[in-house]
């Protein structure tokens, strides 16, 4: 039988929490810096390096925010979008819902449309290079106001096909799923898909809050849920898919040491789990890191990468009929593997 690292690369899989500027490696931060000669407070590769010692979210977020300086135009989040997508092919991943942040890019004088447009690029040259296909979720930054995001939802009304939904991330402290109660109403009237971070670093009540006032579809991370016992039940009984991020939940000290990660015990209470990576050129590692990396330290067997790889694909916005070849897919690696 196949070694357990080997049929998790091998395994099919999707990603349902990427932040494609969270795959800025610190290489492309640099080539772009120097394309659109645009200053960084960094003088080498290294130096990025050492400054990802995150000890929270926010200090992470400084950070990210400073590296998205170097995105300018449609080539650079194209460019972008492809080293992440080759990434994914090379962990064997077949789809990809990737969050955006407009916000970030708008609010330091980028039209809407440079990045969107260039990440649309982007997916479609990936789709036709390696068969990946992606969707794109329109993330609000909760640290802004609510105003703020519903400026940015009106901004996107001309691209609202290529839009498969919306979320919620950035500072969660602070910052409750009911304050952006309104741009979510408006978002799910125009047919989007709802998620939100929720439950990383937030209590539990930001969990209730993004199920009773958001009535999202997907909730991101949900670690924190675990706290309460009816909410884990209620989780379980809807099928609610969390989008859950070892990695980062490692590197932004969610869990002070891997082996004390939630992922074993999720799966145990018979919650949808799915492995993400997050911000990966942060936090050390793309998808299939996260599984081999979780794998080893909470001891998933073979059955648990086969429920997170099946989970990945029934979580996800495809259709049924995608889903549904995706698992048959799954199903036939598993006999022959």
């Amino acid at each position: 039988m196949t070694d357990l690292a080997t049929f998790i690369r091998g395994i099919p899989k999707a990603e349902l929490h990427l932040h494609i500027e969270g795959s800025l490696e610190p290489e492309q931060m640099f080539a772009l810096s120097r394309r659109n000669k645009v200053d960084i407070p960094f003088k080498s590769v290294e130096e990025v390096r050492a400054a990802y010692a995150f000890s929270n979210l926010q200090d992470f977020l400084d950070i990210y925010y400073q590296g998205a300086n170097v995105l300018q135009t449609e080539e650079d989040f194209r460019d972008l979008a492809l080293a992440y997508f080759s990434r994914l092919h090379a962990d064997r991943g077949r789809h990809a819902e990737i969050f955006f942040d407009p916000e970030t890019h708008t609010d330091r004088g980028l039209p809407f449309s440079v990045s969107i447009d260039g990440l649309l690029a982007g997916m479609k040259e990936a789709e036709a290079s390696f068969g990946i296909t992606s969707k794109l979720i329109m993330c609000f930054l909760r640290h802004l106001d609510e105003t703020s995001s519903l400026q940015t939802l009106k901004a996107a009304e001309p691209y609202l096909d290529h839009i498969a939904g919306v979320g919620l991330d950035s500072s969660e402290k602070g910052h409750p799923p009911s304050k952006f109660a309104r741009v979510f109403k408006a978002a799910k009237e125009r047919g989007l898909k709802i998620c939100a971070h929720a439950g990383e670093e937030g209590p539990p009540e930001y969990v209730h809050e993004a199920l009773d006032i958001l009535h999202v579809d997907r909730i991101d991370h949900g670690n924190r849920a675990l706290e309460d016992a009816a909410l884990t039940q209620r989780l379980v009984k809807e099928g609610m898919t969390l989008t859950v991020c070892p990695l980062s939940n490692l590197k932004l000290c969610v869990v002070m040491d891997l082996k004390d990660h939630p992922m074993k015990r999720m799966l145990q209470l018979g919650l949808k789990a799915t492995c993400n990576s997050d911000d990966p050129a942060y936090f050390g590692g793309y998808l299939a890191d996260n599984y081999i990396r979780t794998a080893e330290a909470v001891g998933l067997a073979r059955d648990d990468i086969i429920t997170l790889a099946k989970n990945s694909f029934t979580g996800s916005f495809l259709d049924p009929a995608s889903v549904a070849k995706h698992v048959a897919a799954i199903d036939a690696y598993v006999e022959a593997n």
